[in-house]
């Protein structure tokens, strides 16, 4: 018999898959879980829950690892790694963690949770900042960080999405390495337009 959030949320995403988020039930779910109806919503309290099964134990570890980080080393590439570790430490292999963010990004009934989720997220990168620059959380340096690298992870899972080729950590660094270098992308190139 299923005992963990996480084996519920694997016999979900074998559910989904088969059938479709938005037509699948609880009970459909509780059932490939060898759980009963009930059961289930001791565990979760809605099947919007499902793919956020250990999102908060996850977010606790990755406080922790951005505390833990050397100041020494540069912030965006501090929190590019952080980025890699959280996924590693919620993927049960790449195929289902694919599946899970396709059904978090592009489910419309998912996008309440992952607002909050990604909000959530973005709070601990923020306190991150906060603590690296010496100001509260609070203050628009380190809100900025916050929103910039939660727009710099969606943006390699979405390539990621759409390249099946690509490797996840890989479009990550690439993606955050950017966010760097920003304001040089924004440059005008010499001679790349000419005047009329």
């Amino acid at each position: 018999m299923v005992s963990s959030p996480l084996a519920i949320e694997k016999a979900a995403l074998e559910v989904f898959g088969e059938q479709g988020f938005d037509e699948t039930r609880v009970e459909d779910i509780a059932a490939a879980a060898g759980i009963s109806r009930r059961t289930f919503f001791r565990y979760f309290a809605s099947k919007n829950d499902i793919l956020f099964a250990n999102f908060d134990d996850l977010l606790e570890e990755l406080e922790e690892w951005l505390t833990a980080a050397s100041d020494d080393e540069p912030l965006f590439e501090v929190i590019a790694a952080a980025t890699i570790r959280f996924n590693r430490v919620h993927s049960d292999g790449a195929a289902a963690h694919r599946e899970r963010m396709e059904l978090i990004l592009h489910t419309p009934a998912l996008r309440a949770n992952a607002s909050l989720r990604h909000t959530e997220w973005g709070a601990v990168i923020s306190r991150f900042a906060a603590r690296r620059f010496d100001v509260a959380p609070d203050d628009l340096s380190a809100q900025l960080v916050g929103h910039i690298s939660l727009a710099a992870a969606n943006t390699a899972y979405e390539k990621w999405l759409r390249d099946e080729s690509s490797d996840l950590a890989d479009v990550i660094r690439q993606v955050f390495a950017m966010t760097e270098s920003i304001a040089d992308l924004a440059t005008p190139r010499t001679g790349s337009r000419t005047a009329t």
